[in-house]
């Protein structure tokens, strides 16, 4: 009855307004103190090996059981056994302290200098070749690093920085906010990819205006080619009539082979039959590669030793 009528008196206080993120912060504090009476069953034996005042225990016990509202043990002078609520609590209590112990073993890991961990994300046209060197050439002095490795689009890779999902990313072009860091790191230069038995196929050379009545193949809206092809071709005089919209630099250069379009692309990794690809002497096509980052957001060792691995290669980040 005693236990009811604690019960009762503490959800006439707080009822189902409760806040949930309150509670769990006033409770917080007192789970491991818990765990520990409820290990040894004798609050000076557990006051002893937690190394907290016998009465700082005392008090924190009886506090939580009021702000439960529920009777956690039986006292028997200093020693307590578990009522079945304080069994039931406990059950609970020890995967919570299980899991903060695994995640505070995670993060621990993934900020130690040798082995820690790098979210990393790059653009879809860096994947085959540039990253894998760079990360070869990285690992070289740090072997056991690890990488989380993320391949998307600009958008959505500044998103993740923002978001904490990614700590540097590898994009294009380099982004201008004032919540961001970004810093040039080299340029590439895009080609004007047309199909093989095209008009144009014979020439090594072509002003972009020439192609001004070709139908494109282009990225999606909110790639950063995209913004780039269009930014290229309003330079030249022209709108280009788009036909198709991808995601991926692959693909369109396929769409080209089939005969279906011409595109602005960075140079492949490996050369694609079907496609010839012209360099565009006017404007000047290239696109800006650069590294990004959280502005204030603290390194990690194993972060700010690639980041300083990527800074270290301007001018030298693409492979020749």
């Amino acid at each position: 009855m005693a236990h009811q009528q604690r019960s009762q008196a503490h959800l006439s206080r707080s009822g189902d307004t409760e806040d949930t993120d309150d509670l769990v912060a006033l409770l917080a504090p007192r789970l491991a103190h818990f765990a520990g009476v409820a290990r040894t069953e004798h609050v000076t034996r557990a006051a002893r090996e937690m190394r907290v005042p016998q009465s700082t225990l005392s008090r924190a016990m009886v506090r939580l059981e009021q702000d439960l509202g529920v009777d956690l043990f039986a006292r028997r002078g200093r020693t307590v056994s578990l009522t079945p609520a304080g069994l039931a609590f406990l059950a609970s209590v020890e995967r919570a302290l299980a899991e903060i112990g695994r995640a505070a073993d995670e993060v621990r890991a993934d900020a130690d200098p040798a082995t820690g961990k790098v979210a990393f994300g790059f653009l879809h046209t860096m994947g085959s070749e540039t990253v894998p060197g760079l990360i070869r050439a990285f690992r070289a002095d740090h072997p056991r690093v690890r990488f989380s490795l993320v391949q998307n689009y600009g958008e959505a890779m500044i998103e993740g920085l923002r978001a904490g999902e990614l700590d540097l990313c590898l994009t294009s072009p380099v982004p201008d906010a004032p919540d961001l860091v970004g810093r040039r790191l080299d340029e590439q230069k895009l080609r004007l990819v047309v199909p093989a038995d095209h008009r144009l196929a014979a020439r090594r050379r072509v002003r972009l205006a020439e192609a001004a009545e070709e139908t494109f193949v282009t990225l999606e809206p909110g790639y950063g080619l995209r913004r780039i092809t269009d930014d290229l071709c309003a330079e030249a005089g022209f709108q280009p009539r788009v036909a198709f919209e991808g995601e991926e630099a692959e693909t369109l250069r396929g769409l080209v082979a089939a005969g279906l379009g011409v595109a602005l692309l960075p140079p492949p990794a490996v050369p694609r039959p079907g496609v010839v690809e012209l360099t565009v002497t006017s404007p000047k096509a290239v696109r800006e590669i650069g590294v990004a980052w959280l502005d204030g957001h603290p390194d990690t060792p194993p972060v700010a030793a690639f980041k300083k691995f990527l800074l270290s290669r301007r001018g030298n980040l693409l492979p020749t």
